[in-house]
């Protein structure tokens, strides 16, 4: 299945479920997805990791003054955003200037749009990088923990590295609380097989790694569009309450989308 590409480095704004009227910035090629997990729910769709984008990277210069223009251009239109978010076609860390283009995207937003938050969807793989982790925690930073034992984290997200879910825990906890969680939850069949995050086998060990981690907030959502592992099903929103109950219930506060 093709997901949902985004053909531009500033796109929007867009309504987001979680941050309200968004402008999203796509630090990525334009012509495939870019990631370092390949998660059966993206809405980009699959990642190929036997045949990897082509195109290059967009240019720390080029999307400083990408987003320069479409600030100018949302201020005179009285339309400026709630949040700049950084999404796009992959894992907007692995940019090598990353935390270069989070320096000038905040310079931006304090100049032109001082109300928006910047906003980082990431998947915690890269913590380890240099300057990684400073850089985020000058964001809203929502940083991917979707499952409770390694077998689960790398059915969901099967990553192009040997990172497991030890490692992202202990990176997580470095950021101090300064982070906010982001977890999909669904059940269904993947490759022939049951596949479920909710259940106490999964959410009793992912809540002790959130009373470790200690974070500001915990998002859980489920699915919204057409993930590219068809017989992936939605949880009700009936469901993800009684997961945020129990999130609660550790003294975190818990949101669902």
């Amino acid at each position: 299945m093709a997901g949902i590409l985004f053909d531009q480095i500033v796109f929007g704004p867009v309504r987001s479920r979680r941050l309200g009227v968004s402008l999203g910035m796509n630090l990525l090629p334009t012509n495939g997805k870019l990631c370092s997990f390949n998660c059966i729910y993206c809405e980009c769709g699959w990642t190929d990791y036997a045949h990897p984008v082509s195109d290059k990277l967009h240019s720390r210069k080029d999307i400083r003054e990408s987003l320069e223009q479409r600030l100018i251009a949302l201020a005179g239109e009285n339309m400026l955003p709630d949040a700049i978010t950084f999404a796009g076609n992959g894992e907007p860390t692995l940019h090598p200037d990353f935390t270069g283009i989070v320096d000038d995207t905040v310079a931006l937003r304090d100049k032109y749009s001082p109300l928006a938050q910047v906003a980082v969807l990431s998947n915690s793989s890269t913590l380890d990088r240099p300057g990684i982790i400073a850089a985020l925690m000058k964001t809203n930073n929502m940083m991917k923990l979707d499952a409770g034992s390694d077998g689960m984290f790398r059915t969901i997200n099967n990553p192009k590295s040997n990172i497991n879910l030890a490692t992202i825990v202990e990176n997580l906890k470095k950021f101090n609380g300064q982070l906010t969680i982001q977890s999909m939850f669904f059940k269904g069949e993947y490759n022939g097989k049951p596949i479920d995050n909710t259940t106490d086998e999964e959410l009793i060990p992912w809540l002790g790694y959130l009373k470790e981690i200690n974070p500001r907030s915990v998002m859980i959502y489920s699915l919204d569009r057409r993930p590219p592992a068809q017989k992936l099903e939605k949880l009700s929103a009936e469901e993800l309450e009684a997961i945020a109950v129990r999130i609660r219930a550790i003294g975190l506060n818990a949101k669902i989308y």
